[in-house]
């Protein structure tokens, strides 16, 4: 259906008006109040367990290795199968969630990840764990992908880059901090060689209980008025104004106007108009470089970022430090992540996006540089100059999440987000593997040269798509500005 409404100025004059500029209306004449709070804490909530899960292959790795005699490389390619069937979980949930809705996939996923944290702490092997590592990463992958966009969509262009910024602060900032501080209270309840196990399991009860309190959030506006259920987003958008999800009766609003087909209008009229739409637009015209531009950068991204949280741990206890030890250095170079995420939602409000990842790439490359030149030679530096690559990489990908959904139409918005954050998945489950081998062979300087190069690859590619910083969410028919350089 089109997003475009009929309405009539003077004598036989029509214009037409986008329902995504009415409902962007409707949001700026909204305060921020404890139905978005309570949204975005259901949200949050579920990717702050995903990236306790995440990094618990990090956190468990130096016990892994011991108890079946793994190399570092086996410990990297559990992780490539965890990232591998996240990139799937991603695909999947995008394509359902553009065509079905937003909000079950919420359930399903975190269930789905549930259940696989559960299968991995009664591994009987190897093998079994690969196993259930890729269950987890299903559900993984369709979790954050769902909630990137279900947040973009219920916030107006001021709020909305903080908003989803504030994922990547409970994710990689909170999330991936606070990992580690997780395992060594784990392994110090439970010092024993199978302490690997309760990490896994004790992740399994908070994601069921976030599954019961998410069923009060509502689908999101945006898709219900693409789907033509204007009476169902007016229901929505009147909750979201008066700070109510829950009560039965509530004084509904007409903020949309129902709409009217015409097949004149731009959103209508496709080569012959009659040309139906379809998710592999994001591969079509316009928007095949802003996904193959976007792909590029999260896939370097999630590379570095994910090279580091799985294998630190396990190069410090390999380095002769004590597995306990190495967790508290890791916790504080990940301290970085967090400072990185905050840095990120505050400057979403402030600053373009393109100006805040090209930023991002210099302080990434000073970081990872560094520790390629002077390799392992002093702890200090280590965890300096960790600290830096952290913040970095974290302010990148905080960017490119908020920035991808920016770029589609709400008709292919889950999708297209998804499918960049796929390709970012399977960049962050093979690059590890990579990472490993180049350290097992060539040592830590080494590793991070590598890194460093792809801080370069984000800057320079990033600036062939057009700013989306302070628009409102483009929609079919909408003329933004040209891409290149701006």
């Amino acid at each position: 259906m089109s997003l475009n409404i009929k309405s009539t100025e003077g004598a036989g004059r029509r214009t037409f008006v986008p329902v995504a500029d009415q409902i962007e209306n409707a949001y700026a004449g909204i305060k921020t109040n404890k139905a978005h709070y309570y949204i975005l804490a259901m949200l949050l909530l579920g990717v702050f367990f995903d990236s306790l899960e995440q990094n618990a292959v990090g956190v468990t790795g130096p016990l892994l290795r011991k108890a079946w005699n793994l190399t570092t490389g086996d410990i990297g390619f559990l992780n490539t199968v965890t990232f591998t069937m996240v990139a799937l979980g991603r695909l999947m949930t995008g394509a359902i969630a553009d065509q079905y809705g937003r909000r079950t996939l919420l359930i399903v996923n975190l269930v789905i990840f549930a259940s696989g944290s559960l299968l991995c702490a009664l591994a009987p092997s190897y093998g079994f764990l690969a196993m259930a590592r890729g269950v987890v990463g299903f559900g993984l992958g369709g979790e954050i992908a769902v909630a990137v966009v279900m947040v973009s969509e219920y916030f107006g262009a001021k709020q909305r880059g903080t908003a989803v910024a504030f994922i990547n602060v409970t994710a990689a900032g909170f999330g991936n901090m606070l990992a580690p501080a997780f395992g060594i209270l784990v392994f110090t309840l439970f010092p024993d060689d199978n302490s690997w196990r309760w990490v896994f399991g004790l992740l399994f009860i908070p994601a069921v209980l976030v599954v019961f309190f998410r069923r009060w959030v509502p689908e999101t506006p945006r898709f219900l008025a693409q789907q033509g259920k204007i009476d169902e987003a007016n229901e929505v958008i009147s909750r979201l104004a008066q700070g109510d999800l829950t009560s039965k009766n509530i004084k509904v609003t007409q903020y949309i106007t129902p709409p009217e087909v015409d097949l004149s209008a731009p959103a209508m009229a496709g080569a012959a108009g009659t040309t139906p739409k379809s998710r592999f637009d994001i591969f079509k015209g316009k928007y095949l470089n802003r996904t193959i531009v976007l792909s590029i950068g999260v896939a370097c991204s999630y590379a570095a970022q994910f090279s580091v949280l799985t294998l630190m741990a396990t190069i410090l206890v390999q380095s002769g430090y004590a597995i306990n030890k190495s967790l508290w250095y890791t916790l504080v170079m990940q301290s970085g992540s967090l400072v990185g995420a905050l840095t990120a939602a505050f400057f979403a409000r402030r600053l373009p996006r393109k100006a805040t990842l090209s930023i991002a790439a210099i302080i990434g490359v000073v970081g990872a540089g560094t520790l390629g030149w002077i390799g392992g030679s002093s702890i200090t530096l280590i965890i300096v100059c960790g600290w830096i690559f952290n913040f970095a990489v974290i302010i990148c990908n905080t960017t490119i999440w908020l920035f991808a959904p920016e770029n589609y139409p709400t008709r292919i918005r889950g999708f297209g987000t998804a499918f960049i954050l796929a390709v970012g998945s399977l960049s962050g489950g093979l690059f590890p593997v990579i990472a490993g081998k180049v350290f097992d062979a060539y040592g830590l300087g080494s590793m991070f040269s590598i890194l460093a190069c792809l801080f370069v690859i984000i800057g320079l590619t990033i600036q062939f798509i057009p700013e989306t910083f302070g628009m409102p969410m483009e929609e079919d028919g909408d003329s933004p500005p040209a891409a290149g350089f701006h």
